[in-house]
This record gives structure tokens, sequence and C-alpha cells, in this order.
């Protein structure tokens, strides 16, 4: 018969267990990543805001030259352009984001099958 106080045997129990409590683990809340819901309003905002800014600079030009449409048009368009530049730029940061999320969990399932794998052949 076997010694149950085996070192060996309860160093490789412990790693069984700290193994089951890893996959087991909670995953990270779904509120600390930004939602779709969340990113469109996101690229939204950015858009109105580069809207407004320019309409603001338009006006307040015209209004200090006198010059009441032209400003007004020629800066509301440059903040629609700012605000479909940033838009796009969000767009690709959160395709980035995405990209390394999806790739991610690949790595971890190699990582666990060479850790079983390992185990195996201990055993």
């Amino acid at each position: 018969m076997t010694n149950p106080l085996d070192p060996e045997r309860i160093r490789a129990l412990e790693e069984r267990i700290e193994r089951a409590k890893a996959a087991q683990a909670p995953k990270p809340r779904a509120d600390e990543h930004f939602s779709q819901a969340n990113m469109a309003w996101r690229m939204v905002i950015e858009l109105v805001a580069g809207l407004g800014i320019g309409l603001f600079i338009g006006l307040g030009l015209d209004k200090l030259f006198g010059t009441m449409p032209l400003f007004l048009v020629i800066f509301t368009g440059l903040g629609f352009v700012a605000g479909i530049k940033t838009m796009m730029r969000s767009a690709e940061e959160i395709q980035k984001e995405n990209t390394a999320t999806a790739h991610a969990p690949e790595a971890d399932n190699d990582a666990t099958k060479a850790d079983k794998t390992a185990a195996d052949e201990r055993d």
C-alpha cells in the first residue's frame, strides 16, 4: 500500500487542483469592455462634436468678419470631415481590439493542450 502522505502525490494533487481552479475562474465582467451600443454612441458623439465645433467656429468668424454664410459653410464642412476621420480612427481601434480578443483564446487553448499532454506523460 502506498503512503497517503507521499509528497509527490500531494504536489501532483495540488497542481491538478490549481489547474481546475484556473479553468473555473470567473470570466471578466462584460461591463468592463465596451458593448456594441456604447461604441456606436461614441462614434455618433464624435461626429456631432466635430460638426458642432465647426459650426460654432464658422459662426464666430462670420460674426467677426461680417460674412454670414461663408465661414459657417466652410467650417461646418471641415467639422464634418474631422468627425468622420475621428469615427474611422475609433472604428479601427475597436477592430484591432476585437481581432486581438478573437485570437487570444486560441493561444490559451494551445497552452492548455500542452499542459494536459505534459500531465499525461507524467502519469
